[in-house]
């Protein structure tokens, strides 16, 4: 693993939206010194601790909602087989995912086509939509591991461990999937019409897209959704008034995971194409939110602090479950440490490790027999059913509280 032991170089403030480029936009969300990466498990306390670190502040874009980090700095970002994203090894998310690859085998008849996948992750759903739909797929990923395929995988899927660029045009496709990477990206515009004019004339080309929606995260002030490696910020509206600009027709424009997610399907069209769904009359409602998210996240932060500073006074242990970006990002906002004992997360290649910047370190389910602790803290609501479960299992009852 390459680890950076200075921090970023200073980098100009973005004056103009990377979206519709407009000039409009209002700062409303800043927090500094945090890591540069949330995902990259360290092999040492000392290198959690040591890990770069760099600052964040978000602005809202008053033309067309998008919202990013202005001071973004891209030479942070080191994607390599180290990065450690994949939620797989949850029941839960299998669920999810393997319902979302039939939905769209179903609707759109994606059986024996040619698939495309920028920003593959680990494989999973670039394997699954191949397997259940006879499909052969390319998937496009730096941080990739097809060691871990399932053998039944290595003759469907051609893999490419780099980052998507103009070099990978070439590359054609009945299916273009891209999902939670274009947050990723700080020139997503760039990103998009590079993907339109490698589609060419091929008018039924299907496009898939799936990116973390901020909404809820403006709703509810989830301070613990926004770190460094996600410079941009989407709801419904941005999100389908970027793809109508860069030459598409959407046919399906909706929320999934418990409203967590924003997902988006299109087809190429020979020009730019005018609103025709309810979901992208968004943009009053995000200024709103923008808004209150900046008391709201305020109140949140001190709320948390004082929750689990009481907890740790009151002599209760308390622990994490959820090793990634979320549970990173509550420590590092909150400046919490020993309130907090460790995390806990099933996939067992962060098991071992430490979270960057913290140094908390990360166990494995079964280690919580022996550690026992009186309060375990869920990264992710949406996990609770199967964490409980999981806790019961090995005869604990801890206090279970969801962020």
């Amino acid at each position: 693993m390459r680890i950076q032991t200075e921090l970023p170089r200073t980098v100009s403030e973005l004056t103009a939206c990377p979206c519709c480029g407009s000039g409009v936009l209002r700062p409303f969300y800043a927090v500094n010194q945090i890591p540069c990466h949330s995902v990259l498990l360290m092999d040492s306390f000392e290198q959690a601790v040591n890990y770069p670190r760099a600052n964040l502040k978000l602005s809202f874009c008053e033309s067309c909602g998008f919202i990013m980090n202005t001071i973004f700095d891209v030479s942070c970002n080191d994607y390599s087989q180290s990065y450690e994203e994949t939620q797989h090894f949850s029941s839960r998310f299998n669920s999810f995912a393997g319902r979302l690859v039939r939905r769209l085998i179903d609707r759109y008849d994606l059986r024996n086509k040619s698939v495309l996948e920028i920003g593959c992750g680990k494989g999973e759903f670039l394997g699954l939509l191949c397997e259940l739909g006879n499909n052969r797929g390319v998937g496009i990923d730096p941080g990739c591991r097809p060691e871990r395929f399932p053998p039944k995988w290595a003759s469907r899927i051609e893999v490419i461990q780099e980052l998507y660029s103009e070099e990978w045009t070439h590359l054609t496709a009945d299916v273009i999937c891209c999902r939670h990477t274009l947050e990723h990206i700080g020139p997503v515009r760039e990103l998009l019409q590079t993907i339109r004019s490698s589609i060419s004339d091929h008018d039924d080309t299907l496009v898939f897209f799936e990116v973390p929606d901020i909404r809820i995260v403006l709703e509810e002030a989830r301070f613990w959704d926004i770190y460094y490696e996600h410079c941009s910020y989407f709801s419904l509206g941005s999100l389908a008034r970027l793809f109508r600009s860069c030459q598409f027709e959407i046919i399906e424009l909706e929320r999934d995971f418990d409203d967590q997610y924003a997902l988006i399907v299109a087809r190429p069209s020979a020009s730019a194409t005018q609103p025709q769904l309810p979901e992208e009359q968004d943009l009053d409602e995000l200024a709103r939110l923008v808004e209150q998210f900046q008391l709201q996240s305020r109140l949140a932060i001190q709320n948390w602090q004082d929750r689990l500073r009481e907890y740790h006074v009151d002599g209760k242990a308390v622990s994490a479950w959820g090793a990634g970006s979320k549970c990173v990002s509550f420590l590092t906002t909150t400046g919490l440490a020993d309130e907090v004992a460790f995390a806990t997360d099933i996939n067992p290649h962060k098991q071992g490790r430490f979270l960057p910047a913290t140094g908390h370190p990360v166990t494995s389910p079964a280690d919580l027999a022996e550690q026992r602790p009186d309060v375990v803290v869920v990264m992710n609501p949406i996990y609770l059913t199967e964490i409980r479960a999981e806790l019961e299992s090995m005869n604990l009852r801890p206090e279970l509280i969801a962020v």
